[in-house]
């Protein structure tokens, strides 16, 4: 182990740390938090799906969400849809 901090591969320093030791003990504003992340589909909630593929399906997928230029989810999305019609 090397000892130092990492996230995603880049070092973290005492600094950052302390940073994130102030912010957190000053508080966070919460409604800021909610609206973070990938904006919702509909209004409703979405679920996720675990989805267990092949080798051969993952890489049947990824060269038709690259072909399409769309992601995986939206390439599955546009399948059950199609299969649903």
């Amino acid at each position: 182990m090397s000892g130092k901090n990492t996230i995603r591969g880049e070092e973290v320093t005492e600094r950052q740390i302390q940073e994130w030791v102030a912010e957190a003990e000053a508080g966070f504003d919460v409604e800021a938090l909610k609206k973070r992340g990938r904006p919702g589909r509909s209004p409703e909630p979405s679920q996720v799906v675990a989805l267990r593929l092949t080798a051969e399906e993952l890489a049947a997928l990824d060269m038709r969400a690259q072909r399409e230029g769309k992601s995986r989810s939206e390439v599955i999305r546009d399948a059950l849809s199609e299969s649903a019609a």
